[in-house]
């Protein structure tokens, strides 16, 4: 190691044969100037050194090209860029020539090629790192060159991926605690593969005991991972106990929270605008010498005492005549008068329809009832007030078990049915039973909106 710039880093004193550390990184100068080529320069010029070399690695029947099958393969490349590419890769012994002129990958190329393919292979979805440690450690395994550095990078990933789903729990967080989920079950098959090359590791008693102990560490680290996804559930249900639904409108605080990370920063400032001021807008109730002259008091060490009366008030009434809240039946009444004009059999989501998502909600519910109470042969209900009124409407209804597609009014599906006016009447029996009907509405994706009433 006689490089003159390894001397600006090490300290004063100290000769790079003396850092046994980096022994290893000097004997592999070859393999690590190869990446220096490759990735040294403006990005445009290491994009453009990965696909010449990619392209020239993939042909494995024929891997030499002559000069002119190159220039006919990379014909979207500027002419003097491409020699330029090829000549940096053969200066730097990733690309040889042969007597014959033809370009070929070499040993050090080809081995670069196939660690950046390798990297490349993992999915977005996936955990690029902890796939590629787990297929590096099975391919190292099974040509019996595994090493303790080579598990202690997995063990490493592991602990953090430990420590980042830790973090998503105690952040509390619903969105955090769903993204990390999704990242953990992402990387399943990644810990499962990892499971059983450490039991193969722990199964062969001739194994080295620092690999044997790494192997132990990671196996109790996979175990914290799979405890993870129960306390996920446990994190979960407690926010789900603490979920707000607003009013009747079907929509929680987790939604309204979901709709407004959708948005940009522009788009949210525009809602809390004139919402609230930046600073409390009161009146100024004490002057500047007013507060110079409390200020020198308190200096001097006087205490200032106020005339201000400091006792409660004296005791007062409250009213105990509170009127009552009266319920709001009107959307009830209003579908009451338009069962009673039924003239023919209608679909079941005609009938729901209208008013948004909320009172098509509120509509079946209501149909619900009347069809378990009419089944049942009762009219059920109280017998005055327009709850009554409803339940001893003269309609039949009759849910199936598919939906239907709908794709308005804020739904999007609904249980396929008919509502009709009944031919004959019932014989009233006992009370009614509770409501059996297993009715599907689900609404369409939109932005959260009040309750209509």
């Amino acid at each position: 190691m006689t490089d003159p710039f390894l001397s600006d880093f090490l300290a004063p004193g100290v000769d790079a044969d003396e850092v046994p550390e980096l022994a290893a990184l000097a004997s592999a100068r070859p393999l690590l100037d190869a990446f220096i080529t490759l990735f040294r320069g403006t990005e445009a010029e290491v994009l453009m050194r990965l696909l010449v070399l990619r392209e020239i690695g993939r042909q494995a029947d024929a891997p030499r090209w002559s000069p002119e099958a190159l220039r006919a393969r990379f014909t979207y490349l500027e002419p003097v860029k491409l020699e330029t590419v090829l000549k940096r890769l053969r200066d730097n012994a990733l690309l040889t020539i042969g007597e014959d002129g033809h370009y070929a990958l070499s040993d050090i190329g080809r081995n670069a090629v196939a660690a950046i393919a390798m990297l490349l292979r993992f999915g977005e979805d996936e955990d690029a790192e902890l796939g590629f440690l787990t297929a590096q450690l099975a391919g190292l395994q099974a040509v019996g060159s595994l090493t303790p550095e080579a598990l202690g990078h997995l063990l490493s990933k592991l602990n953090d991926l430990t420590w980042h789903f830790e973090e998503a729990i105690a952040s509390g967080s619903e969105f955090r605690i769903l993204d990390a989920r999704r990242r953990l079950s992402a990387n399943g098959r990644w810990l499962e593969r990892g499971t059983d090359i450490l039991n193969a590791l722990l199964a062969d008693p001739e194994v080295d005991f620092d690999i044997a102990r790494i192997a132990q560490r990671i196996g109790l680290a996979q175990s914290r991972l799979a405890r993870v996804d129960a306390a996920f559930q446990r994190a979960l249900n407690k926010i789900e106990s603490q979920r707000v639904t607003l009013g009747a409108s079907g929509i929680s605080s987790s939604d309204v929270a979901a709709w407004l990370r959708s948005l940009d920063a522009n788009a949210v400032a525009g809602l809390v605008l004139d919402a609230f001021a930046a600073v409390p807008e009161l009146p100024l109730l004490a002057g500047g010498h007013e507060l110079l002259d409390r200020a020198e008091a308190l200096l001097e060490g006087s205490s200032v005492t106020s005339d201000a009366d400091a006792g409660l008030p004296p005791p007062d009434f409250a009213g105990t005549e509170i009127a009552l809240q009266a319920e709001d039946l009107r959307l009830l009444e209003h579908f009451t008068h338009r069962l009673e004009a039924l003239p023919a059999p209608q679909p079941l989501h005609h009938v729901v329809a209208g008013g948004g998502f909320a009172p098509a909600s509120y509509r079946l519910s209501l149909l619900a009832l009347l069809a378990d109470g009419a089944g049942s042969g009762a009219q059920a209900g109280p017998e005055e007030g327009p709850v009554g009124s409803f339940m001893r409407l003269p309609v039949e209804v009759e849910f199936g078990d598919t939906l239907t597609a709908v794709g308005e009014d804020e739904i999007a599906a609904m249980t396929l049915g008919e509502v009709r006016p009944r031919t004959r009447p019932l014989e009233p029996v006992s009370a009614p039973s509770a409501p059996t009907a297993d009715l599907a509405l689900t609404a369409a994706a939109a932005a959260p909106r009040p309750p209509v009433v």
